[in-house]
Formats: C-alpha cells, sequence, structure tokens
C-alpha cells in the first residue's frame, strides 16, 4: 500500500461515510456518482443549543484537484509509478477525473495506432488539456484513490501492445546503486570416537562489488582440521555485466561452463551467453504457441488436464498465445474458443516438454574462449566452446555445438521433438582425443529422452533417457585426467569410463484427485568399459496424508561392485503435528531395515519454532541401531538450535552414543556496504534490496521471516528475482505514534547481482493529545466540531465528553481553534501546554487536564 501520511479520520467522519456506504475513494470516468444525501444532524445531538455544520458529510470524501504521484494499474498489473492530473470534470463541479494525454496513454501501454482517427484528432488537439478516458477508448475507465495515491485504470485489451505476461520494460531495469557485498558462512566441529578427538573449522566467502552493470565478485573457502591441516581454496573470480538488447551475460574469469549440452567444466576465459532470466517469465522454458481462429469477440481458454491454465478475449480474426507458463512435464493442451453466440470450437495441441526443448522463435547460445581450470590437475590447456538452441516450431527444437581444445575436438547435433505421444530428444556427439605415446582415439555418444504424461492413468514418465558411449569416446574431463595420469605414469588409477547409462523417473497418482497418495519409482543402470559389473539402484515410494499427519513408506535396491553383493533397505516415516497451532512441534518417526547387515534402526525427532517471527528454531532427537550382524546395539540422543538474529543466522548443535560425542556451532550472513551506510542480514543472496526508512527503526519487512528495520533505518531484502517486478513492504505496526509512511509498498525490478535502494519516507506527523475542555459559560462543545491548529490545518475533532482528540500538533505549546459554524459565537480558542516526552514514550497518547475554550 502507498500514499500519503496516514492521517487521522474523525469519528463522525466514520459515522457519516459509513451510513452513506460511501468509499475514500474518488471515482471519475465510471458510470456511477455519488448520490446526493443529507445526513441527519439529529444523530448527534450531544444535548447542548450549539449545533455543528455538517453538510460537508453530505458527500463521499474527495479528492482535491492537483498533480499527484501515483502508483498505476492498468488491467489490475502494475505499470509505474507516474505523474497523474486531477481535474474537476466540469467548472464548478465538485467531482474530479483524471487527465490524459497521448503520453501517458503510451507509458500506461496502449497502443495509439489502434485508436479511431476521432481520438487521434483529440489527442493532438492543444484545446484537450484535460481528456476523460471514456470520451478516448470505449468502456474504458479510470479511479484515482488519494488516499493510497493509487491510479486503476480498465482498458480493453484490443487496443493494447501485446506483451508477455510478466512483460517488464527494459527501461524499468534497475542497475542499482554502488555497493560492497560479503556473505559469509562458518562452522567449528568437535568429535570424539574411540579415544580420538577431531577438530575442524571452515570459513566460506562470496565477497561482490557492484559499479553500474558491472559485478564483481570472489568465492573462497578455508578449511582447517588437526587431522587434515589448513587448505586454502578459490573457487571463482570473475567480472560480469549484462546486456539487455542482447538478453546475454559477459563473464571474465574463473567460471564453470553451463553443462547445457557439454558437461561442465571450470574455464578461466570469457563467457557470452543467454540470460533466460532476461525473458518475462511466461516466455523461459518450453511451452508451446497456441493458434487459432475466432468468429466473434470470443473467450479463450486453454486446459490441462482439466485445470485452466490460461485464459483471455480475443478479437475476430486469427490470434496467438505466446506466453504460457512452463508447467513441467505437464500433458496436452485442450484450447477452447467460446463464440459469442455461445457455440464453441475445441482443439488440442500436443505438450510434453523434453530437455532441450525451447519456444518456438527463441535462440539460446553460448560462446567460451580461455583456459581449462581443474584444481586436480597440472595442465590447463586452452578450449574454447560454442552451443546453440533454436526453437524451429511446437514440434521442433534443433541444438548443436562443438568444444575444442589442445589435440581434442567433440562435436554434437540434436533435436526435441514434441507430439502427441510424449516428447522425445535425441543426440549424438562425435569425439576425438589424442595421447602423447597412446595415439588418437575416436569415439560416438548417443542419447536419447523420453517424457509423458500417460492421462487415462495420469501416470508421469518424467525423463526415461538411455545414454552409449562407444570405447573411443572421451569427454573433455576424462580426456584431460587420463592425460595427466599418462604425464605422472599413473594410468592404472583411470577412473571407469562410461559404457552405457539408462534411468528413469516415473511418478504416479493415486484416485482421481490424489486422495490415496501418490507413489514413485527412480532407477538407473551403469556399464563401463573398463571395469566388471554394473552399478543398479531401484526406488521406489509411496506418500500420503490423513489430515494432519503425514505417512509414507520406500524401498531401495542397489547392487555394490565392491562387494559384489546387493542390498536392500526399506523405510518407513510418519510426521505428526505435536498440537492445533501454527506452530506446533512436528513429531517425525523414522523406521529402517537393511539387508547388507541385517541391522534395523530407528529414529524419534521433535522439531518446532518459537517466536511472533519463528525466528528460534529447534529440534531433539533419539537413534537405536539393533546391531544386526554385528551384534552390537547402540543408541545415541541429539539436539540443535537455531536463531534468525537481525544480523545473522546462529546454530549450535551436539550429540552423544556409545563410545563418541560431538557439538558444532556455526554462523553465517552478510554484510552489504553502500553510500547510505553498513546494513547486516542473516541471509545473503545473488540480488537484493536495501530498505531506507528513516526513523522506522523495528517496523516489520514483510519479504523475510524475523526481518525488521534495524535502529539506522535500514533492512537488507535478499533472494529478489532479477528483471521481474518485486514488491517489498513495510508493516507500519509497532512505529511510533509520531511517524508515519508516505509509502508502505516499493516495486523494483532489478538486474542480475543488483544492489537496489528501496526508499521509504517517513514524516513526523506531530503529538497527539486529549483534552477536556468546556466553553467559557462552562457548556460543553458541540460534538463534532473541528478543531484547527494556529496554521489552520485541521487536526482533530470534538468527542464525546467535551474532549478533544487533537494528532499532528508540531509544537509542544500553542492554541487550537474549535470551530462548529460560521457565525462569530461558533468558534473559540484554547491554549494547550504539552509535557515533556521521552524517547521511550513516543508510543503513548498524552492526556491534558481541563482547559477552557474562550
Amino acid at each position: 500500500m502507498s500514499g500519503l501520511p496516514l492521517r487521522p479520520i474523525s469519528i463522525v467522519t466514520l459515522q457519516a461515510m459509513a451510513a452513506m456506504g460511501v468509499s475514500a475513494h474518488a471515482w471519475a470516468d465510471a458510470s456511477q456518482q455519488y448520490a446526493q444525501v443529507e445526513f441527519n444532524d439529529q444523530f448527534l445531538n450531544s444535548g447542548g443549543t450549539d449545533k455543528v455544520d455538517i453538510s460537508r458529510f453530505n458527500k463521499g470524501q474527495q479528492t482535491l484537484p492537483g498533480s499527484y504521484r501515483a502508483e498505476t494499474f492498468v488491467n489490475e498489473v502494475w505499470r509505474g509509478r507516474f505523474d497523474v492530473e486531477i481535474r474537476e470534470s466540469a467548472p464548478g463541479s465538485s467531482e474530479v477525473r483524471p487527465c490524459f494525454n497521448a503520453d501517458l496513454l503510451e507509458r500506461i501501454g496502449v497502443d495509439l495506432r489502434k485508436l479511431s482517427p476521432e481520438t487521434t484528432a483529440m489527442l493532438a488537439s492543444p484545446d484537450n488539456a484535460c481528456l476523460a478516458l471514456s470520451d478516448l477508448i470505449p468502456s474504458a475507465f479510470a479511479s484515482f484513490d488519494g488516499g493510497e495515491q493509487r491510479l486503476d485504470i480498465s482498458i480493453p485489451q484490443i487496443v493494447m501492445f501485446s506483451k508477455a505476461r510478466g512483460y517488464v520494460d527494459p527501461k524499468y531495469w534497475d542497475d542499482g546503486v554502488p555497493a560492497a557485498t560479503l556473505q559469509y558462512n562458518a562452522n567449528a566441529y568437535h568429535s570424539s570416537a574411540s579415544g580420538y578427538t577431531n577438530d575442524s573449522q571452515y570459513l566460506g566467502l562470496i565477497g561482490g562489488l557492484n559499479a553500474g552493470p558491472w559485478r564483481f565478485r570472489y568465492q573462497g573457502n578455508l578449511t582447517n582440521s588437526s587431522v587434515g591441516g589448513q587448505h586454502y581454496q578459490t573457487v571463482q573470480t570473475y567480472v560480469q555485466r549484462g546486456f539487455n538488447d542482447i538478453k546475454s551475460q559477459l563473464t571474465l574469469g574463473d567460471t564453470f561452463t553451463d553443462g547445457a549440452l557439454f558437461d561442465s567444466y571450470g574455464v578461466r576465459g570469457v563467457t557470452l551467453g543467454t540470460d533466460d532470466r532476461m525473458y518475462p517469465e511466461s516466455q523461459r522454458g518450453y511451452a508451446p504457441i497456441v493458434r487459432g481462429i475466432a468468429n466473434s469477440n470470443a473467450r479463450v481458454q486453454v486446459r490441462q488436464n482439466g485445470n485452466v491454465i490460461y485464459e483471455t478475449t480475443v478479437a475476430p480474426g486469427a490470434f496467438e498465445i505466446t506466453d504460457l507458463y512452463p508447467t513441467g512435464y505437464g500433458g496436452n493442451l485442450d484450447v477452447i474458443v467460446t463464440e459469442a453466440d455461445g457455440s464453441q470450437h475445441i482443439s488440442t495441441v500436443p505438450y510434453a516438454a523434453t530437455v532441450n526443448a525451447l519456444r518456438p522463435g527463441i535462440t539460446r547460445y553460448n560462446a567460451m574462449i580461455g583456459q581449462y581450470r581443474d584444481p586436480s590437475l597440472d595442465i590447463h590447456p586452452f578450449v574454447s566452446q560454442f552451443t546453440i538452441q533454436r526453437g524451429i516450431s511446437n514440434l521442433l527444437t534443433l541444438y548443436g555445438g562443438f568444444t575444442g581444445a589442445d589435440l581434442y575436438f567433440a562435436g554434437m547435433v540434436g533435436a526435441a521433438i514434441n507430439t502427441k505421444f510424449g516428447a522425445f530428444g535425441f543426440d549424438a556427439t562425435h569425439a576425438t582425443a589424442s595421447f602423447a605415446g597412446l595415439g588418437t582415439h575416436n569415439g560416438m555418444s548417443f542419447r536419447v529422452s523420453y517424457s509423458q504424461l500417460l492421462e487415462p492413468t495420469n501416470t508421469n514418465i518424467a525423463i526415461a533417457a538411455y545414454r552409449y558411449s562407444t570405447n573411443g569416446f572421451f569427454s573433455l574431463s576424462d580426456a584431460m585426467t587420463m592425460r595427466q595420469l599418462h604425464e605422472d605414469s599413473q594410468l592404472g588409477l583411470m577412473s571407469a569410463m562410461q559404457k552405457s547409462r539408462m534411468q528413469f523417473t516415473v511418478n504416479q497418482t493415486l484416485g482421481s484427485d490424489g486422495r490415496f497418495g501418490s507413489a514413485y519409482a527412480i532407477g538407473s543402470i551403469v556399464n563401463y568399459w573398463n571395469r566388471p559389473g554394473r552399478d543398479t539402484q531401484l526406488q521406489i515410494g509411496y506418500s500420503n496424508s490423513w489430515k494432519r499427519i503425514t505417512y509414507g513408506a520406500s524401498f531401495v535396491r542397489q547392487y555394490m561392485v565392491n562387494t559384489n553383493k546387493w542390498d536392500n533397505r526399506v523405510m518407513v516415516n510418519l510426521m505428526i503435528p505435536l498440537g492445533l497451532g501454527a506452530r506446533a512441534p512436528l513429531s517425525s518417526t523414522n523406521f529402517q531395515y537393511d539387508s547388507a547387515d541385517s541391522a534395523y534402526s530407528m529414529q524419534e525427532s521433535v522439531t518446532g519454532t518459537l517466536g511472533s517471527d519463528s525466528a528460534f528454531s529447534y529440534g531433539v532427537n533419539a537413534n537405536y541401531n539393533d546391531g544386526g550382524n554385528t551384534g552390537s546395539s547402540a543408541t545415541s540422543v541429539g539436539a540443535n538450535v537455531g536463531y534468525m538474529a537481525p544480523f545473522a543466522q546462529l546454530t549450535a548443535n551436539g550429540s552423544t552414543g556409545r563410545h563418541y560425542s560431538q557439538v558444532g556451532a556455526g554462523i553465517s550472513g552478510g554484510v552489504v556496504a553502500w553510500k547510505g551506510g553498513v546494513a547486516f542480514t542473516p541471509n545473503m543472496a545473488e540480488t537484493i534490496g536495501i530498505v531506507e526508512a528513516k526513523d522506522a527503526a523495528g517496523a516489520r519487512v514483510a519479504n523475510g521471516a524475523g526481518l525488521r528495520v534495524d535502529p539506522w533505518g535500514h533492512a537488507i531484502v535478499s533472494g529478489m528475482q532479477p528483471y521481474s517486478n518485486n514488491d517489498v513492504e513495510i508493516d507500519p505496526k509497532g512505529l511510533p505514534m509520531n511517524i508515519a509512511l508516505k509509502s508502505t509498498v516499493q516495486r523494483t525490478a532489478p538486474t542480475a547481482g543488483a544492489v537496489v535502494s528501496l526508499k521509504f519516507d517517513t514524516e513526523d506527523t506531530g503529538r497527539a493529545a486529549v483534552m477536556r475542555v468546556a466553553q467559557a459559560d462552562g457548556k460543553p462543545l458541540p460534538f463534532g466540531a473541528e478543531v484547527f491548529d494556529e496554521k489552520s490545518n485541521n487536526v482533530g475533532v470534538v468527542a464525546q465528553g467535551s474532549r478533544i482528540i487533537a494528532t499532528g500538533l508540531k509544537i509542544d505549546a500553542g492554541t487550537l481553534n474549535v470551530k462548529w459554524g460560521d457565525a462569530p459565537n461558533q468558534t473559540c480558542s484554547v491554549r494547550y501546554q504539552l509535557p515533556e516526552q521521552s524517547k521511550a514514550n513516543k508510543q503513548l497518547s498524552l492526556t491534558i487536564a481541563d482547559g477552557v475554550c474562550e
């Protein structure tokens, strides 16, 4: 919510508005107008002969003409914060309306080319300084809320620019302010078992500097152990900036390839690639384009598995829907066109997203050149890579690329195909790798994938894939490892070379609405060229809930190559809340049986949170293992606590069992420094916002659990979505009575990695007072009389018992003028003196003793 400083509304005003059914909105260009109502002053009879003039309540609270800075919503979608001119609808009229011109229409998304010639002429005429929206666009209207500084506009979609859902104009993308950031994660661990102790410490750091669109990032960690000693590692160091026009990111330094087509690996060099986040959310991932023809002004619904996922109205003629949100592995789309006469046309569009599929017309690319980087190897050859993907149609996506290095080259081509029988993916990679003294190896690798939702049984084949590689195929990482081992004369240590791999994931909903729970199956089988046996794993499971109780079971069967034996595990779990409240503790019971050693174990844990913001978390657990074949049972107990402090996240844990004990502690958080100061946060993410709200210390920020404005008026909002609209809201509850927020919501669309400043202006609205005042002749003041300060500002009203309720008093001593009519004897003045107020007492209203109004 945004608007002017919150001002008190008198009791009589609220009563009058409630009696008339009038809201505080100033509507314009709407069909309904405020009805003329005369309020009965007998309801306000205070027993005296004096009466207050209440004619001002005969109409709803009016917005005064003037210029306002308003949050503007078009068809319930935020468009920006614009200057809006409010004028009288006619000379001498008490009704007001927003003024529209060509510039404002363009800024809110109207396509001026779609307007009639008469409208275009009206917009071009210099005599039309204040045009009503309904005069420019039939069926359109606008309403302005002066209290919230909000302009709501309704416009037929036919005259709007066609923009994808979630689209934010790049001119509103915010690169943020110059800033330095530091994210840290530190923990310490001590254990003692069978007479041996081990102490270890870890510190992870991610530092950053922002300057305009440029981002510098450094990531490293320090480990120390009483067994392994001390070691420092640099993970990434790079400079990055975005290029909005080509929806790409340029990166220079130590990074990793994206792994979209080829296996990911470390590189020190230059990378330029597509950033999918720069597309509107409805354009990311794969979803088909829906096309059709309407014979009239028709309603178009898109349904998937019986659920409406999109609905719009279209004009007669051909239409095209390009902004469907991706829906996972979904199912075919039913397109229902309902004409104006009620007739319907239904068509089906196949939809089963697979790996590497893109929307028609979308291109994704990645180009890299630099030095191969692997801390475990001594060789770092020059390497280059280029990949490209292109959505050709709803049916077909083509992709390919190459990787080149010293004595190594790999090329790939592939396609993703979407059919009514499911989505298929196929690609082939040829690789050539040469080794000194070992010759040249050539090989091929083929990959096939499939996904589909079988609607009759509601079975979701999330992914089923098979990959086969010939004996001479080397990935770049395998080739570099083999070259290093050959130079070190340690070829015997070469890891297993994969021959084939099959994997699948299947999810099954039981019952038409899932009331019988859901089941899943996950499996993989891997064969190798240079190692006997195969790695095999199968897992099946079931889960369901009854009221607030959740339960499930799973079975895992795994072949262990090192022992040439099968290992079967059965697990059962049950979760029960221990209470009815939202923060009731949760009991979790787990049972497991392991066939490898014929042992079973049980674990019981209770977890929960405390505090109004759930800032404090806790957990206790107990474990029992019967020992199985070893015959040695064991019992252990443990506990952990966590606290989300305003400046950091603190954790501690400990456990003990037979012949061992363990304790640990950790702290994590972040620090941000910018021109406006320094702020701390318990959570740090890539893209953040800095709330700057002077004098609003202690106010809750709704964007995070336990997040509040610190004593210096700052708060850090983490996890903002780049290139999308993010609303940041401050809850004014708990602020001192004399502090008001001019707005409680700010909206921003930061670029990736930005530190954006969100300034919430505050105002000292003055002090409040309650005074019991009588007239000079001892009579009570008329109920509902208005009260003004020395500058003629309305500061309150006379309430029951001849008490003046005044707010917004900017000085501690002065004169208040009471007025209940226009006659000279219908006004009086009273002197007041407010006592000194301590900082700790700002939340309290002040009551002043008796006074006389003369």
